[in-house]
């Protein structure tokens, strides 16, 4: 793994999968360093979560997406480092870059892809006295197992898209499903609240304000109007807490990118402000940004590119289309073919 690297990924997210696959079909020099030990980045938050909205992929869970990105991300054969965060940024004579470790290795390289999603994530935690006793019983911050919340009496407090979509998900395993959120409308895609709508019951504009546990489990919770002040209790077997999350990017900060409140100002070609520098997925953003998955890929895309003609001016603008790229001659005539006959 050592040597100087065409592109260096610094998160193994969606966006950074994408963009070893990418970089391998441009025959750059890959690696990905990623600080945890997996790969798959927040989507794991997520893991029993159904995606729909990734063109032409039937339904399907995070974790399976998760290992698909893995695999091929891994076509190509990108080093793949794990368990370092990168947290100091050199520029070394001729352009290059050395990015320096938390546990003091080093890595050179030619450009780098900042592909960091949410960046450290801390899920915003419930602001009630005595809350956190509760957490290892019945009070969730993510649903891992919606198998685990069958015939409960479950409230989710939230009103964006991971509140609505564990609504979703719940039905038809729960009991009931009351969703309480503080305004009138959520902050979620139309579809999905109209769905859930049809079957929870949802109290706006109302907030947690109570606890009432027996021991370390919660048995009940009081919710109040937040216009009139009217209360209620309400009997639970399960709270989930869906109050978006903080996020930094740590040491990121500290190399002079362009960082606002909605992550890395990038051009619409993915470049920092900073030469041979890139950014990606949901830590990028730029006019027109799509926030889908899908438009993680497309990030990929566009900084790998920008990358290959950073490297090489007279590079082409893009890879060849896989149904035409000599790459995958081989592997198709392995993969239809089984190795038995030449393809035609």
């Amino acid at each position: 793994m050592s040597g100087l690297y065409d592109l260096t990924i610094i998160g193994g997210g969606p966006a950074g999968l994408y963009a070893a696959f990418y970089a391998g079909m441009r025959d750059m020099k890959v690696k990905l360093i990623e600080g945890k030990d997996y790969l798959g980045g927040f989507l794991h938050h997520y893991a029993e979560k159904t995606i729909w909205d990734i063109g032409g992929i039937p339904p399907l869970r995070c974790d399976q997406l998760i290992r698909q990105l893995d695999e091929q991300a891994r076509t190509f054969d990108p080093s793949i480092v794990f368990g370092q965060r990168v947290d100091g940024l050199e520029t070394l004579p001729g352009g290059a870059y050395r990015l320096h470790t938390d546990i003091g290795d080093v890595h050179d390289t030619k450009t780098i892809l900042v592909a960091v999603g949410r960046g450290i994530t801390e899920m915003t935690k419930l602001n009630i006295q005595g809350a956190d006793r509760y957490e290892l019983t019945n009070l969730h911050y993510t649903v891992q197992n919606p198998e685990a919340f069958k015939d409960k009496r479950v409230l989710i407090s939230g009103g964006g898209n991971s509140a609505v979509d564990w609504a979703n998900e719940l039905v038809g395993l729960a009991k009931n499903i009351t969703v309480v959120h503080r305004r009138e409308e959520f902050a979620a895609m139309e579809r999905s609240v109209s769905r859930m709508l049809e079957s929870v019951d949802a109290r706006t504009p109302f907030e947690l304000q109570e606890l009432h546990g027996q021991g370390d489990v919660i048995s009940g919770v009081t919710i109040k109007h937040i216009e009139s002040g009217e209360t209620e209790l309400i009997e639970v077997d399960e709270v989930v807490i869906s109050h978006g999350y903080t996020r930094s990017y740590g040491d990121l900060l500290k190399w002079g990118l362009d960082i606002g409140s909605h992550g890395i100002q990038v051009t619409d070609h993915t470049a920092t402000n900073l030469p041979g520098i890139y950014a990606a997925g949901d830590c990028a953003t730029y006019s027109n940004k799509v926030k889908l998955i899908a438009g993680a890929f497309t990030d990929a895309v566009l900084a790998v590119n920008s990358a290959m003609s950073y490297i090489d001016a007279e590079a082409p603008a893009m890879a060849y289309v896989s149904s035409h790229n000599e790459k995958f001659r081989e592997r198709n005539r392995q993969l239809h073919y089984g190795g038995q006959r030449s393809a035609p």
